[in-house]
C-alpha cells in the first residue's frame, strides 16, 4: 500500500482535520515521503528511541503512534529530537500521529475502548474541546460497583495501579471518560450526570474538586488508558491486508 493512502484511510476514519485547531500535535504523518511503499505498519503509544528501533527490529516501514515528535511546531532538530528523527530516517520508517483525534474518535478511540471493557451502553461524546470532544460517556451496567470497576480495568489494562478517589456513590450509573491527563473535565462530568470520571492521571487540585463534587474519580495510568486506540488501529490496518506489529513499553505513570 503507498503511504499516501494508509494516512488518507487513517486521516479519513479519524477525521483528523477536525482536530487542527485544538490540538498541539501535529497529526498526521510526521515523518516520510508519502510516495512509499508500506507492508508492514507498527504501532506504539509514544514515538520515542525504544520504540522506533523495535519497529525497525520487526521489518516496519511505518510506525503509528499517540504521541509523536511535534508538538506545535519543530524549530530545531538537535538532541533528543534529533536522535528520534535520525532513527526514522536511518531505517526509512514513516511516523503517522493520532493524537487527540485517537482520543475523542466513538469507535477506535482511547476512550472507546475502555468503554467496551466496562459494557458501558448508550455511549455518546464526552469531553468538550472546543468544537471536538475528547472522550466518551455511557451507563454502567446494572450491578457494577466502584470496586468491580477498578478489578476490571486492572485486569484489562494489565496494571495494578489503578487508584480511585472514592467520592461517590459505590454502585456506579454513569460514566465520563478522558483518557490520558483528564482531570480537567470533571466539571463537565458532573454537569452530565456522570458518578464516576476515569482518566489517566491526576492533579493535585482534584482531590478536593472531586470530594466536594460527589463523584468518584478512576486513575489507571496515563500510558494503561491510552494502550487500547492503537491497538485497534492496529487490527484496521490487519484489515487493510497489512502486516502489523504493536510494541509496548509502558511508563508505569
Amino acid at each position: 500500500m503507498e503511504l499516501a493512502e494508509f494516512v488518507s484511510r487513517l486521516d479519513d476514519r479519524l477525521d483528523t482535520d477536525a482536530y487542527s485547531d485544538v490540538d498541539a500535535s501535529a497529526n498526521g504523518l510526521q515523518v516520510g515521503p508519502p510516495e512509499a511503499t508500506i507492508d508492514h505498519a507498527a504501532f506504539a503509544v509514544d514515538a520515542a528511541e525504544a520504540t522506533i528501533t523495535d519497529a525497525a527490529d520487526a521489518g516496519g516501514d511505518a510506525l503509528v503512534v499517540h504521541h509523536g515528535l511535534s508538538w506545535g511546531g519543530i524549530e530545531r532538530v538537535t538532541d533528543r529530537q534529533y536522535d528520534r528523527i535520525a532513527a526514522l530516517v536511518d531505517t526509512d520508517i514513516a511516523l503517522y500521529v493520532s493524537h487527540l483525534p485517537l482520543d475523542g474518535q466513538q469507535e477506535l478511540g482511547n476512550a472507546a475502548v475502555l468503554a467496551d471493557h466496562l459494557g458501558l451502553t448508550d455511549t455518546e461524546p464526552f469531553g468538550s474541546m472546543g468544537p471536538v470532544t475528547v472522550g466518551q460517556q455511557g451507563m454502567a451496567p446494572a450491578s457494577l460497583t466502584r470496586d468491580e470497576l477498578t478489578t476490571t480495568l486492572e485486569a484489562e489494562l494489565e496494571t495494578d495501579d489503578v487508584q480511585a478517589l472514592d467520592f461517590g456513590p459505590e454502585n456506579i450509573e454513569q460514566v465520563a471518560i478522558v483518557t490520558g491527563s483528564g482531570t480537567d473535565w470533571l466539571d463537565e462530568a458532573r454537569e452530565v450526570g456522570a458518578d464516576t470520571l476515569i482518566t489517566g492521571e491526576g492533579k493535585q487540585q482534584v482531590y478536593h474538586r472531586a470530594r466536594e463534587a460527589g463523584v468518584n474519580v478512576i486513575l489507571a495510568g496515563h500510558y494503561a488508558t491510552e494502550t487500547g486506540g492503537v491497538q485497534r488501529l492496529q487490527a484496521l490496518a490487519e484489515e487493510w491486508g497489512l502486516t502489523t506489529s504493536y510494541h509496548s513499553h509502558p511508563t508505569g505513570l
